[in-house]
């Protein structure tokens, strides 16, 4: 499989590199998320875009984080990085999640004696430019330097703060952490045609700060999404949901409850549904 960092943001011209008989890059990079206004508007906005924009027969691919940016929980938020990964892997497409962001991990700051990244070695008054704090190690658990590499062994970057919540071991027990929620989204785009190889549809009708959309598969199938990009509550009302149930919350709290009526969402909160 042929795959293409591509830093290009004209959708047309970047649809291009699938190849005129879609026999050149099969993934063309999609970087769009990483720079746009996180609100519900300019997500759907982008989304619809790159529906618009790849090729018929092409299948297109997100990117929410990776080596060279924030992580996410660090430039939106813990709730809104919760509502994020339920938007990255849901959206018709090959999902890029880079590592510990199932965690939820933040940037860690990296003081001056331990900066690795050549681009803030060869700009140290430009600290901006330090990558540094997004490539820190993987937390295996809570033992010394998180169990990336033996306690006697000083790590290239340093692992960070709150190790006793931030690892995979301690996760994996708690049925509402970010790895959780993670491994039910996966599970649930797994399981379902309309979720990993079906139709993309945005819903009218939401509240302005609320973006909605459908899956549908092959086999006759759906699924919705609605993320809450509000601080607040909000209250979703659509023809289109009636009869759903919640299959998966970023709350992980609220799965097979239905619809009756309206969906009721807490601040930031995301829901995948389900249709009868």
């Amino acid at each position: 499989m042929a795959v293409g960092e591509i830093h290009e943001f004209e959708w047309d011209r970047w649809a291009r590199y699938y190849g005129l008989h879609l026999d050149e890059l099969h993934m063309p990079f999609n970087f769009g998320l990483l720079g746009i206004p996180w609100t519900a508007e300019a997500v759907r906005e982008l989304v619809d875009s790159i529906e618009r924009a790849v090729p018929r027969g092409a299948w297109p691919n997100w990117v929410l984080g990776n080596h060279d940016e924030s992580r996410i929980a660090t430039r939106l938020g813990d709730a809104q990085a919760r509502a994020a990964v339920m938007l990255l892997l849901t959206l018709r497409g090959t999902p890029t999640l880079y590592y510990g962001e199932e965690l939820g991990m933040r940037d860690v700051p990296i003081p001056r004696e331990r900066v690795q990244d050549p681009w803030a070695l060869l700009n140290p008054d430009r600290p901006q430019l330090n990558r540094d704090p997004a490539r820190t190690p993987m937390r295996w658990n809570a033992e010394p330097n998180a169990g990336f590499c033996p306690a006697a062994v000083e790590p290239w970057l340093p692992v960070g703060g709150d190790v006793e919540a931030m690892n995979v071991e301690t996760q994996r027990h708690d049925p509402r952490s970010m790895l959780s929620l993670t491994r039910a989204l996966l599970s649930a785009r797994r399981d379902s045609l309309a979720l990993s190889i079906g139709d993309y549809a945005a819903l009218d009708g939401a509240p302005a700060d609320v973006f909605a959309f459908e899956r549908s598969g092959p086999d006759g199938s759906r699924a919705a999404m609605v993320l809450s990009f509000s601080s607040g509550s909000r209250e979703v009302r659509l023809p289109a949901l009636a009869g759903h149930a919640v299959g998966v919350s970023t709350h992980m709290d609220r799965a097979g409850e239905r619809l009756d009526g309206a969906l009721a969402l807490r601040p930031h909160e995301g829901c995948l549904l389900v249709a009868p």
